[in-house]
């Protein structure tokens, strides 16, 4: 008797302590929307019980707001359930015409991309890395037999056309690494390393180059030398395909050397070159480099082919990251892979279409890009939740891709210094977005009694220093860990 009395006040404890952790939870779901940085601004909050689907915390949870880098889950996670974890994008080198019995190619070769975001990349394996690559098609030129080639080696970025750049994106953001555009043939993830001599406070700091170079690009130096310490506040502008560019702002006062990234204005074009300059080191002559944006008609053999690594290792670096490029690229080839245009257009209709037939409520949500980065996208915090909540429940293989490419609090990507030794770190995944004025974290964490929550926090409008609103954040998603 003693025993079943036990049981029953412990089985009551439990459910009084499941009713209040709901109850906390949105309490303090309020209390971080009543912060003094929103007093002018808005927090859109949404938690759900991944297990049960019952929202047990919201705020303005139905209200449209602008996403910043939270977008990338949906772009990410849509992907890995239309195309696969294993899916792989192919680069071909090909050619057109005959080649000699002296070795004389009669044609031209082409470098013909599929959107392949890690060309040429410094973040993945060797395999696709410039060297790698290059020496890869020098290699199978040499064992086609070609010596001379009397046409030109032509980067093929027809499959997305010339538009690489969403209309939306601000013009002060044009020419930076983050902005970088996406074509069906990129190349070392579309941008370039630029060098300064760092100079004394207050004075100009001397431009020493690019990595790679670039033919034809020059800038325009208005730069200026700040405090020691003071970090990378310059920035670089110019528009797609445009080669003079201009560089304002300030990098720290020093003596060595100090690196900031830019946008490569023209990838396709870029990596036709290099392949060039590659073939010249042999001896085999060529008419130029070139890059083609339309479909350009004929028959072509095939040289080499290259596999991308696999999508989840590609969604890890999108989201660990936060690789704007990587998801302007999914959100083409989403489109493109459901047979529609490989356009962000499609993209996104086949991602709502999707998603609404899996009943998600795609209300109060509209989307210009992949990433985040337009000003114009807008979702809603009971969306975001809602998908987190959809991607947790399968398809088999995708949702442990897909979390593992989150950040984890106090371990990885940009939550590696955050929530450190709180009941959170270790178990509470995020992915962060930041624009002008906004902030957010969507991603699950598991409350204290073990029940997985899926949760979007987004803030908008904020006033006063962006670390202020952060922690009020933090403070609310270790709530849902300790309650």
């Amino acid at each position: 008797m003693l025993r079943a009395l036990l049981s029953i006040t412990l089985f009551c404890l439990t459910l009084a302590a499941q009713a209040q952790a709901p109850a906390a939870w949105q309490k303090a779901a309020e209390q971080l929307a009543a912060s003094p940085q929103l007093e002018h601004g808005l927090a859109g909050i949404a938690v759900i019980d991944v297990a049960t689907g019952k929202t047990v915390a919201s705020t303005n949870g139905k209200l449209s707001i602008k996403p910043a880098s939270n977008l990338k889950v949906l772009t990410t996670g849509t992907a890995l359930a239309l195309l696969g974890p294993d899916y792989r994008f192919e680069t071909r080198l090909e050619y057109d015409g005959t080649i000699g019995p002296q070795g004389v190619l009669e044609g031209h070769l082409y470098l013909y991309g599929e959107g392949d975001p890690t060309l040429g990349s410094p973040l993945h394996e060797e395999a696709s890395s410039r060297k790698a690559l290059l020496e890869a098609w020098r290699m199978a030129i040499q064992k086609a037999g070609i010596r001379e080639i009397r046409g030109q080696i032509i980067g093929d970025a027809s499959l997305f056309g010339d538009q690489a750049y969403i209309p939306t994106w601000q013009w002060e953001d044009m020419g930076n690494y983050y902005a970088a555009g996406a074509w069906s043939l990129n190349w070392h993830e579309n941008l370039h390393y630029l060098r300064f001599q760092q100079a004394q406070e207050g004075k100009p700091p001397q431009l020493k180059g690019t990595e790679p170079f670039v033919p034809g690009l020059s800038f325009t130096n208005s730069v200026v030398s700040g405090s020691p310490g003071s970090g990378d506040n310059a920035y670089i502008f110019g528009a797609p395909y445009q080669y003079e560019r201009y560089v304002r702002g300030s990098i720290p006062a020093g003596h060595g050397e100090f690196t900031i990234k830019g946008a490569l204005p023209n990838p396709p074009l870029l990596v036709a070159q290099e392949l060039e300059q590659e073939l010249r080191k042999i001896g085999v002559v060529t008419k130029g480099a070139a890059a083609i944006f339309n479909p350009k008609q004929g028959q072509r053999k095939v040289l080499h082919r290259h596999q991308s690594p696999t999508l989840a290792a590609i969604v890890m670096q999108a989201n660990q990251k936060s690789v704007n490029l990587y998801c302007e690229v999914l959100l083409r080839a989403i489109g493109w892979r459901k047979g529609a245009a490989p356009t962000p257009e499609a993209g996104i209709k086949a991602m709502q279409e999707y998603w609404e037939g899996r009943g998600l409520d795609w209300g109060g949500v509209a989307l210009d890009d992949g990433s985040g980065l337009s000003e114009a996208n807008t979702v809603t915090a009971n969306f975001l939740a809602a998908f987190m909540r959809k991607m947790a429940l399968g398809p088999e293989g995708v949702y442990e891709a897909f979390l593992a490419s989150l950040p984890l609090a106090g371990r990885t990507g940009s939550l590696k210094n955050t929530l450190k030794g709180t009941a959170a770190e270790g178990r509470l995944y995020a992915k962060t977005g930041t624009l002008e004025r906004v902030r957010g974290l969507t991603g699950y964490t598991r409350s204290s009694s073990g029940a997985l929550l899926a949760f979007s926090v987004i803030v908008n409008n904020y006033e006063g220093p962006g670390w202020e609103i952060r922690k009020a954040m933090e403070r609310f998603l270790l709530s849902l860990c300790t309650q």
